[in-house]
């Protein structure tokens, strides 16, 4: 039985609502929060994210410690390796990022724009190492 009960409201975020802030993951990105976190009670984090800098060695390998992720480009495009293989997500394309896998964000266009949807709220990343080589990003 959970010590606390399940928050699950109603949320309707319009644009404008919330400001893009340089304020998170990656410094070279912006963040705009879509007012999940507490409609949910932090079970979910739903956010968009864009290019704000132009990449100059993307995000090292990591991990992100949450129990459920996607990505779903809206703009542009980014190229990631996930484990061992290069994959370009491009708009309209949707990446279901299993527990644990391990990636490294490399590259992006200009226009980069993706909304993204990671349960619990607070999820956490680790940096690990791999042996597999990343392509150079390629300047604006």
């Amino acid at each position: 039985m959970r010590d606390t009960p399940i928050v699950n409201t109603f949320s309707h975020v319009k644009t404008g609502d919330t400001p893009w802030l340089d304020e998170g993951l990656r410094a070279f990105f912006q963040y705009r929060d879509l007012g999940v976190v507490d409609a949910t009670g932090g079970r979910v984090v739903t956010q968009l994210a864009r290019a704000r800098e132009a990449p100059e060695k993307g995000t090292d390998w990591h991990q992100h410690q949450a129990e459920f992720h996607i990505v779903l480009m809206l703009k542009g495009w980014a190229k990631f390796m996930y484990e061992d293989k290069e994959h370009l997500v491009a708009a309209a394309d949707c990446v279901h990022q299993r527990p644990g896998v391990t990636y490294y964000l490399f590259n992006y266009s200009p226009d980069m724009e993706y909304l993204e949807v990671v349960g619990p709220a607070n999820f956490g990343t680790v940096e690990v190492e791999s042996a597999v080589p990343v392509p150079e990003p390629k300047p604006w």
